[in-house]
């Protein structure tokens, strides 16, 4: 049995979409299953045991010839189910085209006519996400959905164990969108409480100058820069034993998922319902109280504030 996984959108999604190769396995251990995802998001399934082969698109350079190159190569697989969980032409394309004898999809994907299995994908029905997506294979496997997990290696939790020598914490300040992204001063609050813990700021290499303005407020020499210092995998290792890690509403809620890490995560200007919470035993979300008549705003969040107040986020009571 060969299976392929279509989710070339971002990090998060990606992680998320792990759930269904935990599902896959459990039913076909026996089968080889491909993940076709997007360049620079390939590193999430680095040593992956149950993925046979990573396909990955370049959608930056010579987009519509790689993905010609890439059905050209689907079609040599023969896939029994591909699986796609993306809403948008270019996966409904592939799709359409792989000659798979199940072609699996979402009704929103422009494409789906030609899908031999289609199913309803609605934001906001208190659905989480894994759910929506394990309705693609409930029909072949069973009906509950697996929870997504990561697996970085021995070499690399190792490497940071030397983060690890006393009790820490994780935060992760930033966000793609200003309106996910919890105002700084309610970070400071948290660095404040944890005077006496290791306190790790962490993201992209992107995110370092505004990391480094955190640690230089926070006037805590227990505070460490690690941004863009830390593959994602090495990430995700050193939030499994912190003692809480702090997220907004974007990937590292994910990675704290899929390693099942303690967590809190904050909703700014997005919601719960829309399905895309914390799945740890131990986890807690956060957000304002107030009922705000332009909460929620949109689904993934702006590069500003519409109303230009901000109390989605700057209302956010921190609770320990």
């Amino acid at each position: 049995m060969r299976f392929l996984i279509i989710q070339t959108a971002f990090i998060g999604d990606v992680i998320l979409a792990t759930s269904l190769i935990e599902k896959l396995q459990k039913f076909y251990p026996n089968s080889k299953l491909d993940f076709l995802m997007r360049k620079g998001n390939e590193n999430l399934l680095e040593n992956h045991p149950y993925v046979k082969e990573i396909i990955i698109w370049d959608k930056n350079k010579n987009k519509y010839r790689n993905l010609f190159k890439i059905l050209e190569k689907i079609r040599k697989k023969k896939y029994h189910y591909l699986i796609n969980c993306q809403r948008f032409t270019s996966s409904g394309f592939l799709t359409t085209f792989s000659q798979s004898r199940f072609k699996i999809g979402f009704d929103k994907n422009p494409f789906s006519r030609f899908f031999t299995d289609v199913f309803k994908h609605k934001i906001g029905n208190k659905k989480h996400e894994i759910e929506r997506n394990h309705e693609l294979i409930s029909f072949f496997t069973d009906k509950k959905a697996s929870k997504p997990k990561l697996y970085p290696t021995k070499n690399q939790f190792e490497k940071i164990k030397i983060y690890q020598k006393k009790n820490y914490i994780c935060i992760f300040p930033t966000s793609v969108w200003f309106t996910k992204q919890m105002p700084k001063e309610n970070f400071l609050k948290i660095i404040k409480h944890f005077k006496d813990f290791n306190i790790f700021l962490i993201g992209s290499k992107n995110d370092f100058k505004y990391c480094e303005m955190v640690k230089n407020e926070s006037n805590n020499e227990n505070v460490k820069n690690l941004s863009g210092k830390l593959q994602i995998l090495e990430t995700a290792a050193l939030m499994k034993e912190a003692k809480m890690n702090y997220v907004n509403d974007s990937a590292p809620l994910h990675l704290a998922s899929a390693m099942n890490a303690n967590v809190t995560a904050f909703f700014c200007s997005t919601v719960p319902d829309f399905g895309f919470t914390p799945l740890s035993d131990n986890s807690k979300i956060l957000q304002t109280e107030e009922n705000l008549k332009c909460r929620p705003c949109g689904l993934h969040g702006y590069k500003k504030c519409k109303k230009k107040h901000f109390k989605c986020g700057y209302l956010i009571n921190i609770k320990f």
